[in-house]
């Protein structure tokens, strides 16, 4: 793999970065305030970023140009990507469309949906939240409870979800529930579009220990949804789910490796408070932050493979949680070397001053390994997809042990 770029690349890169430049009164900023309620200041802002770049090419590159996309190629986003780190631009604030509900509509929606949805989910017209996890089914997706009957004006959905990032700031969902309780478990789900302003849909936001509500829980209390808004055939909603946590992995673990606070500010940092540390502590943090930059090296580069294999044609796969995994341990890791490194004064800590974010980083960390499946469910995925190890299901009974 050749990590210099090509020279349209480096065209692209320069075009990029002179109109950043250019522009960069107009961007919104990462380090601008968390979001809180929706259609505040800062949400309307974001949004308004996110249009920006998509007007300007930046955003979708990779996606079908009938829907608003440029029909690029992964290198090209991370070109973009990597640009908007360096000049400190926000990332879009519709990631999770972006990054797992346009992927699944794309794949598993109708043509009249991607004509509907895709284009201003996109620009950050419309945002998209994911309603999976549920109070008593989280790692174990496929025990879902919410319900879904059909009826003569469409399904009723009756359930409860949870850890629904941003969905108080969401015009639309992908939801999974469960269609045919007789069903095996994985057997009876189906997937539907959303409305998040439908009657019976209510989002009550969930106070972090970050301080953030980026979380809500949501409760379906007989909500309608028409048939055309289904995503695959009825009970087949597992395997739509499935593009939909692939994609989910890729986003949080096939970009690069690096998840918060990025490790040429944990550098910086490290440049600046290492000289303060007594000579014991300043050899055993110099040891500690090699050793988390060469982890930081590995996850991107695996990244990279990743982004080359899909450039290639083919679909996330097991592999996605290899990465994701690794991207998380590394974030973890820099925000608590991050933190440690201030001493006592992470204590003094404030959430508008430049050290905040360690402290912030790594209460919010815990939250990014649950994405996409606890690390539990990856390693098993791992191990039985990728290794050829036996399921860690339990057996089933002998003969003389059923008697």
């Amino acid at each position: 793999m050749d990590f210099d770029d090509t020279p349209d690349q480096a065209h692209l890169r320069g075009k990029t970065r002179q109109f950043l430049d250019e522009h960069a009164d107009e961007l919104e900023h990462a380090d601008g305030p968390y979001l809180e309620e929706p259609g505040t200041d800062r949400v309307q802002a974001l949004r308004r970023t996110q249009a920006t770049l998509f007007d300007a090419g930046m955003i979708g590159l990779t996606w079908p140009t009938e829907y608003g996309g440029g029909a690029g190629t992964n290198a090209q986003q991370a070109v973009v990507n990597e640009e908007l780190h360096r000049a400190r631009i926000a990332g879009p604030i519709g990631h999770v469309g972006l990054g797992m509900c346009g992927p699944t509509v794309l794949g598993h929606g109708s043509e009249d949906q991607k004509q509907r949805y895709i284009r201003r989910l996109l620009r950050g017209d419309d945002l998209w939240c994911q309603l999976f996890s549920e109070p008593s089914s989280g790692s174990d997706l496929a025990a879902l409870r919410t319900r879904a009957v059909r009826h003569d004006d469409g399904w009723h959905v009756q359930g409860q979800k949870v850890w629904t990032t941003l969905a108080q700031h969401c015009r639309y969902g992908i939801v999974l529930c469960r269609t045919d309780p007789d069903a095996s478990k994985h057997r009876g789900l189906t997937m539907f579009v959303i409305d998040m302003h439908a009657p019976g849909v209510t989002v009550r936001p969930l106070r972090q220990m970050n301080g953030h509500q980026s979380f809500n829980e949501v409760f379906l209390d007989d909500v309608v949804i028409d048939d055309s808004e289904r995503l695959g055939d009825v009970n087949d909603g597992w395997q739509v789910a499935l593009t939909t946590l692939m994609n989910e992995r890729m986003a949080v673990g096939g970009g690069g490796g690096e998840l918060g606070v990025r490790s040429d500010a944990l550098i910086a940092h490290a440049a600046e408070r290492l000289p303060r540390l007594a000579a014991n502590q300043r050899v055993l943090a110099t040891h500690e932050l090699g050793k988390v930059l060469v982890d930081s090296l590995a996850a991107r580069y695996t990244g990279y493979r990743m982004q080359t294999s899909m450039e290639r044609g083919k679909r996330p796969g097991p592999e996605a949680s290899a990465g994701k995994l690794t991207a998380v341990r590394v974030a973890h890791a820099t925000a608590d070397l991050g933190q440690r490194l201030l001493g006592d004064d992470a204590v003094l800590a404030r959430s508008r001053d430049g050290d905040w974010r360690w402290a912030n980083s790594a209460a919010s960390t815990p939250g990014v390994a649950l994405a996409g499946g606890a690390d539990e469910i990856l390693r098993n995925i791992l191990g039985e997809r990728v290794l050829g190890l036996p399921s860690d299901r339990a057996p089933k009974p002998t003969a003389s042990e059923s008697r």
